[in-house]
């Protein structure tokens, strides 16, 4: 999925708990007769519940309740982001669930809005890497050997 609007870039990053992605999940579960259960892969792309967190001064607050209203259309339209996630920071495909919680007062000039993103899809590294696992499970190594080893232009 592509989506031309961005995050603007006057506003501060989202503050991201800790354990806070929700995968949703690709399968569907069939309890049979027997008690066993059959289990399948109905999706193999699937949304990410995140939670994110914003502290902002009074002007930015400003600015992040008009974004929302006009150009996610009060939460409708997707938008890219960066986010951090084990493969690392990235550019990733959201919209907010929902509504935001807020504003908050923080401090004397400080407001925090709460919400939870819909990431488009989940940020997993491309299927080949599992041709070479020790390299996804052992990157400094690989990271070392390639600098050390490689040869000189």
């Amino acid at each position: 999925m592509e989506t031309l609007i961005d995050y603007p870039a006057e506003l501060p990053a989202p503050l991201w708990a800790p354990n806070q992605y929700a995968v949703t999940s690709p399968n569907q579960r069939t309890t049979m007769d027997s008690g066993r259960a059959r289990q399948r892969r109905k999706f193999s792309s699937v949304p990410v519940m995140r939670s994110a967190t914003w502290v902002m001064t009074s002007a930015q607050a400003r600015l992040f309740e008009l974004w929302y209203k006009e150009t996610l259309k009060d939460g409708t339209e997707w938008f890219n982001i960066y986010l951090r996630h084990p493969i690392g920071y990235a550019v990733r495909v959201c919209r907010i669930a929902g509504v935001y919680n807020g504003p908050i007062a923080w401090g004397a000039d400080g407001w925090q809005f709460s919400a939870t993103l819909e990431v488009w899809e989940r940020p997993l590294l491309p299927d080949e890497w599992l041709i070479l696992p020790s390299f996804v499970a052992n990157p400094e190594i690989f990271d070392l050997a390639m600098n050390r080893e490689w040869p000189k232009a």
